[in-house]
């Protein structure tokens, strides 16, 4: 399987958030987290999807959500919280 670049990632994920306004609600939010706070609480939604055998391709998604320039990125994209 080929890795998405940063900016096929970020194109995709705000595809997503373009069809569901609560997805692109909680994106926001995740994304304006100061690094170590966002990287914790991605942490905790990780193990627990990986307990319920949740895809791959969700658990890339919330790997690349602790990137800094994944967040920065999308930040720009999808506006401030309450947007």
């Amino acid at each position: 399987m080929l890795t998405p670049s940063p900016d096929e990632l970020v194109d995709t994920i705000v595809q997503v958030a373009e069809r569901d306004a609560s997805i692109a609600r909680v994106l926001r939010e995740i994304v304006s987290l100061d690094t170590a706070v966002r990287a914790s609480a991605l942490d905790l939604v990780g193990a627990h999807l990986r307990i319920h055998s949740a895809a791959g391709d969700a658990l890339d998604c919330v790997d690349a959500l602790k990137r800094d320039d994944v967040a920065r990125r999308l930040a720009e994209r999808l506006g401030p919280p309450g947007a």
